[in-house]
């Protein structure tokens, strides 16, 4: 019979094996409204962490920024969006929030803080034409994008 301390110890050292802790990227802006394309470097931040099977859970913490997974073969495709952005929520619109960028906010609030992406074989599972955008609302600046991936 195994004794409580060893299976706490065992189940101690499992849950620690599958934890790791958030990986914090760095992206920097250049234009006001910008997609940019941080796939390679999320790819390395899993390879970086050893875990084969699980999630890989993607946040922003910011409230003019986005994080969304679209197209990334064509880059025009990045800017189709942009302008379509611009064009949906305007910066000139009329708006209660005095700062000046409450369409950054509102556009932020439309293409979400999070995306999850499964992760196999130590890669992300994308579809073949599909990356991961880091999406700038009020830039140029240096965003955060937190990375956590969880084995399973």
């Amino acid at each position: 019979m195994l004794n409580a301390a060893l299976i706490r110890s065992v189940l101690e050292s499992r849950r620690n094996s599958q934890e790791k802790p958030v990986q914090m990227l760095i992206v920097k802006t250049d234009r006001r409204t910008q997609l940019v394309d941080v796939t390679a470097q999320v790819q390395r931040a899993v390879a970086s962490c050893g875990v084969t099977s699980g999630i890989c859970c993607l946040y922003v913490p910011h409230t003019t920024a986005a994080i969304t997974i679209n197209e990334c073969a064509d880059p025009d495709v990045a800017r189709d969006v942009e302008g379509a952005l611009d064009r949906l929520v305007p910066a000139d619109g009329t708006f209660r929030h005095s700062e000046g960028n409450s369409d950054s906010h509102v556009k932020a609030a439309l293409v979400g803080a999070s995306q999850t992406i499964h992760v196999e074989g130590g890669k992300l599972l994308l579809g073949r034409w599909q990356g991961i955008f880091l999406c700038e609302f009020d830039g140029p600046r240096e965003r955060r994008l937190q990375v956590k991936i969880v084995a399973g």
